[in-house]
């Protein structure tokens, strides 16, 4: 039995951004991740009888970072986050690389994985727990994957989900920074329409109440994720309707950054 213990904080914002509370069942102490509704994740812990005693930053981007000066402000606690984010985010007492270890209280430890793509300074969180958490931030999404917009690569990020994501044990929590699962869904079913298993989620959970989101593994992932599918048949016929000049067996590198192309349109 793992004494961590995990709240969803929805922010109803139009960004539709999820906050977490990683709290310790013996001691109380807990960590905020990207608490962007401050007043919300204070008042959570408030109501657990929680001690926020550290924020993590999984990026630098304002939808992230806006509510670590309040929330500090009333709890004292410290700020972590990348280590090359530190002249990005105010304030931070820690600069976390791969590998790097946060404990809450006594019996929580989660691991920081070093995932660019989004950002070049992003961090997830990888819970040591029975049955692994990760704090995906805004690299995995629930049935999709973090744009590259505003300071990243989508080849940087096809290397995070090859070489890191796509290795975890199928049976960890996926606990995304945003609920785009429905949109994600049908961009998945544009791609590959015969994806019986995302037909079925998005008809079950479509207008889901995202104050108690569905949280998927990385095994369903795998399932309904099109940036996980790079060698479906379906996916790539597909592609080629939208670049013609694919070749026939392409990288799934390739296949990636060009789904990632389409989704930003989307």
């Amino acid at each position: 039995m793992s004494g961590m213990i995990v709240r969803q904080v929805w922010t109803g914002n139009a960004y539709r951004n999820f906050n977490y509370l990683i709290a310790c069942a013996e001691t109380g102490e807990a960590l905020a991740i990207d608490p962007l509704d401050h007043e919300k994740c204070f008042a959570a812990a408030r109501r657990e009888g929680w001690d926020i005693t550290q924020i993590l930053n999984t990026h630098e981007h304002g939808d992230h970072t806006g509510g670590n000066g309040p929330l500090a402000q009333k709890t004292g606690a410290r700020i972590l986050a990348h280590t090359n984010a530190r002249d990005k985010i105010p304030n931070m007492a820690r600069g976390l690389g791969a590998g790097d270890l946060i404990k809450i209280g006594r019996t929580v430890e989660l691991e920081a994985l070093d995932t660019p793509g989004h950002t070049m300074s992003h961090v997830c969180l990888l819970s040591h727990t029975e049955e692994p958490a990760l704090f995906s931030g805004d690299t995995l999404f629930n049935a999709g994957a973090g744009n590259c917009h505003n300071g990243g690569h989508p080849e940087a990020l096809y290397d995070t989900f090859s070489q890191q994501l796509d290795r975890l044990p199928g049976t960890t929590r996926i606990y995304p920074g945003h609920d785009y699962l429905e949109n994600n869904l049908r961009f998945t079913l544009d791609r590959e329409p015969d994806n019986a298993r995302a037909r079925e989620m998005l008809a079950r959970l479509d207008g889901q109440d995202p104050e108690r989101a569905y949280v998927s593994t990385l095994a369903v992932e795998k399932e309904v994720n099109t940036f996980f599918r790079l060698s479906r048949p379906t996916v790539i016929a597909k592609l080629r309707e939208a670049f013609p000049d694919l070749p026939d067996s392409p990288d799934p590198k390739t296949v990636f950054v060009k789904l990632r192309e389409l989704r930003n349109k989307w």
